[in-house]
């Protein structure tokens, strides 16, 4: 059996014509060069925040790291206030994710049914919204009225909606669930919440883990809402931390005394610092993303139009 089969691989690849073949040879040329395009630059940090920073500078590191060193890890992880930061970060990535994941998906899922109420008034205002804001400080100001300023509510409660994946989720349960299926849950005695819970969401999986892992993300990555909004250290995200982390280990290369081996050692870990940072801050999501690596492949066509 297994020899019939080398024999039709054998016949196939032989009537594979020559056309074909240059395709072939072409497109995994072109596919090894986009993958090593986008591959490198993020080896090059991690290579580049364990080596010896005059050594990066002159351009001498390039595939393996050189002059191998943990001191820029050592500099950040041993910083009193990392911790605080990571936890921070943590709490405030899982909060606002579940919290926008139970928004978003539910309205997404409202807009999708076609004998909601002004439904299209409630789609033409979310998109208005998402191209027309006020800016900045009318949600400065809204913030601090509410009373949540330098707290934990400052970071999550203004952003928890994104225009954009409750369109998305929209264009799912529309292209997904179809009114035959609505009919046949409503015969059986199920309501509309019966029928979110039970049918709905249960078949939206896919979905469901595409949205935590983009809220996720945007969450994790976000510093700017706490730089506005936070005064008190102890509430800073980890990216905040990394940022003050950075600036003051320039500051200090920038303007240390003393002996010359002394300062340039202060040089050296502001140097590997602005690498070390990027590696410590994507870790967290590098980690998450294998486990909902089964359902983004189909994520990633979620709100597509469908041939």
């Amino acid at each position: 059996m297994k020899k019939r089969v080398n024999v039709a691989s054998a016949e196939k690849r032989r009537k594979a014509s020559r056309p074909d073949r240059i395709f072939d040879v072409t497109n995994t040329v072109i596919m090894v060069i986009v993958f090593l395009i986008i591959v490198y630059p993020l080896y090059f940090v991690v290579i580049a925040s364990v080596s010896d920073p005059n050594l990066v500078n002159s351009g001498k590191v390039i595939l393996l790291p050189k002059g191998f060193n943990l001191d820029a890890y050592i500099h950040i992880l041993t910083n009193k206030n990392i911790l605080t930061g990571f936890a921070n970060s943590v709490l405030y990535t899982l909060v606002w994710t579940v919290l926008a994941v139970a928004i978003t998906v539910p309205a997404g899922y409202a807009l999708s049914r076609k004998d909601l109420p002004c439904r299209k008034f409630c789609t033409l205002f979310f998109v208005f919204v998402m191209y027309f804001q006020g800016g900045l400080i009318p949600i400065y100001l809204v913030v601090k009225d509410l009373k949540l300023l330098d707290s934990m509510w400052a970071i999550i409660l203004p952003t928890c909606l994104s225009v954009y994946n409750l369109i998305v989720c929209r264009t799912f349960f529309e292209g997904t669930l179809s009114e035959e299926l609505l009919d046949a849950a409503r015969v059986d005695g199920a309501n509309n919440l019966k029928f979110f819970f039970k049918i709905a969401l249960p078949l939206s999986k896919a979905l469901v883990a595409i949205m935590v892992l983009f809220y996720a993300i945007q969450q994790w990555n976000s510093y700017f809402d706490a730089m506005i909004y936070l005064n008190s250290k102890e509430l800073f995200p980890l990216q905040l931390v990394l940022k003050d982390i950075l600036i003051q280990a320039q500051m200090n290369s920038s303007g240390a005394f003393g002996d010359a081996e002394s300062v340039a050692a202060m040089q050296r870990i502001a140097e590997l610092v602005k690498y070390s940072s990027i590696v410590v801050a994507s870790l967290p999501m590098l980690i998450l993303y294998p486990f909902v690596q089964k359902y983004f492949v189909k994520g990633i066509m979620i709100g597509s139009v469908k041939g």
